[in-house]
């Protein structure tokens, strides 16, 4: 057995889909000794994804959608230190510090910290009734329990990205009056091409959201406990429950305390460890070195965390693996499955397919010249699959091809002869 794996003491801050994917890693790649997981959050740990997804419209909340059972922590031997704070971590006597004052020593520390949400800077924010961020169970809860003791269940969401747009699908699912108030000029705008921006701007539309951009939010006025929400254009909308969406910042403040290297989240070589040899850091906190991109990214993404989980605890007991994906998402909204996979940045090119007899069957390919840097793809799996199997194998496209939507998709359809 390694030195890694002998009868020592592994510490994970952070209960999350990276934190305890690691945990149980860890135990599979051989360790013997003790696994602590410290969390604020009191909640076994649980999928999050979902909390903007069916959560929100689901009538009964009562079973979460639990990582692992419980009974699967005590037969690995993975001790669960729920509704803890870690507020500081010694390098050097390799201690961490929790809230209450006690301490605990590691011989590793693994950081997966993760991220909170943007607070924006919007004048009675912080006195307005029913304001809410989306990333814990709590506020699952707390929105829908606002939103059953409304009258007009007007909810006004700030931000038109990914986590907005589920947010409102599923509130609209569940009855709710929705407005989007996007600042930029479309949704989506940092992350996808025009064409889905308006695919989706669409989509909402359809279902009877009013999802509106260019409103810059710049004020919150409340009487009688009803929220007015305004813009710098003077526009104004009544609320009942605000969804603040904005974004999200890293939890980076344990590590600049303990010294660690910091650019854009905690820099991490591509095992997964910091500039600190018995400390390391997986998730969304991290800024880590995509091989097939050829530069340093951070991803906010399930499929990011559990991977370099895997690799953070096979390297920590000696099996040294380096951290190479393509990145994938998705998001759920209404009848509609996107899938993305890739990175679009930099991209100068864009292929849009619809596929024949399906307005609802689509997807968007991105190229930076003749590289496939990206797909997204609506309601279709083939393009998703194959989008993924072309960017891994970096295979050079006949967009001719490819734009020509009496093609069907399949492996060799859009191969240059």
């Amino acid at each position: 057995m390694t030195e890694a794996a002998s009868n020592k003491t592994c510490i994970v801050i952070g209960a999350s889909h990276a934190g305890v994917n690691f945990a149980f890693a860890l135990r599979r790649n051989g360790w013997a000794g003790e696994i602590l997981v410290y969390d604020s959050d009191p909640e076994l740990p649980y999928h999050r994804p979902p909390l903007s997804k069916g959560y929100l419209s689901a009538q009964d909340n009562s079973q979460l959608d639990l990582l692992f059972p419980k009974e699967n922590y005590e037969s690995e031997n993975i001790t669960l230190n729920l509704g803890k704070k870690v507020i500081a971590i010694d390098k050097l006597l390799k201690t961490i510090e929790l809230s209450g004052g006690s301490k605990q020593g590691y011989d590793t520390l693994v950081l997966a910290s993760g991220a909170r949400p943007i607070v924006p800077k919007i004048d009675g924010l912080q006195g307005a009734k029913n304001v809410f961020s989306l990333r814990t169970f709590g506020h699952t809860v707390g929105i829908q329990r606002a939103l059953l003791a409304s009258v007009n269940k007007r909810v006004v969401i700030i931000g038109g990205g990914y986590i907005g747009l589920e947010t409102a699908a599923s509130l609209k699912k569940a009855g709710a009056n929705v407005v989007v108030l996007e600042r930029e000029k479309r949704v989506l705008e940092r992350v996808t091409a025009p064409e889905m921006s308006v695919f989706f701007k669409d989509l909402h539309h359809a279902n009877g959201v009013d999802l509106l951009t260019s409103k810059n939010v710049i004020s919150i006025e409340n009487s009688s406990g009803v929220s007015t929400v305004i813009c710098d254009d003077k526009t104004s909308y009544e609320a009942d429950v605000i969804v603040v969406g904005v974004g999200i910042e890293v939890n980076t403040e344990l590590a600049a305390q303990a010294g660690l290297e910091l650019e854009n989240g905690i820099k991490v070589s591509t095992s997964a460890k910091t500039n600190d040899a018995h400390i390391y850091a997986i998730g969304d906190c991290t800024f880590h070195y995509n091989q097939h991109y050829k530069r340093y990214i951070r991803l906010e993404s399930v499929q990011n965390a559990v991977d370099q989980a895997k690799v953070a605890a096979a390297a920590i007991c000696g099996n040294e693996v380096n951290y190479d994906v393509i990145p994938w998402f998705w998001s759920d909204q209404y009848d509609v499955k996107l899938q993305m996979v890739g990175l679009s940045q930099g991209y100068n090119n864009v292929i849009k397919r619809i596929e024949l007899g399906n307005e609802k069957c689509q997807s968007v390919w991105y190229f930076r010249d003749d590289d496939l840097l990206a797909v997204d793809a609506v309601n279709n799996g083939k393009a998703y699959v194959l989008g993924t199997r072309f960017i891994k194998g970096k295979q050079i496209l006949d967009k001719s091809k490819l734009k020509d939507v009496s093609i069907p998709i399949k492996p060799t359809s859009f191969l240059l002869d």
